[in-house]
């Protein structure tokens, strides 16, 4: 149980704080580039990728590339349910994709 307990944290850790959760909201609902990501955030392009860079460390996002351009999407199918369950809480029904 204690180990079940460490990783729990460990994973709600990944996903708080106010830029991560934005970012895993625009790429809830789908694949993202960065460019995009800047600009559907209003974030400096320094904390976007910073942010990803955690994400991606944790699992949580994975990255493709298409040229010059890096995409991101969610990968963690636990982190697209817990988003799910936020979404469902705290934003309004006719905001959902």
């Amino acid at each position: 149980m204690l180990a079940a307990l460490d990783q729990a944290s460990d994973f709600l850790k990944s996903l708080s704080g106010r830029s991560r959760l934005m970012i895993l909201c625009h790429l809830w609902e789908g694949e993202k580039s960065v460019g995009e990501i800047i600009r559907l955030t209003g974030a400096r392009d320094t904390t976007v990728s910073q942010q990803l860079a955690l994400l991606r460390k944790d699992g949580i996002v994975s990255a493709r590339r298409d040229g010059q351009t890096l995409y991101y999407s969610i990968v963690h199918d636990g982190a697209a349910r817990v988003l799910e369950t936020l979404h469902g809480v705290f934003c309004p029904v006719d905001d959902k994709p």
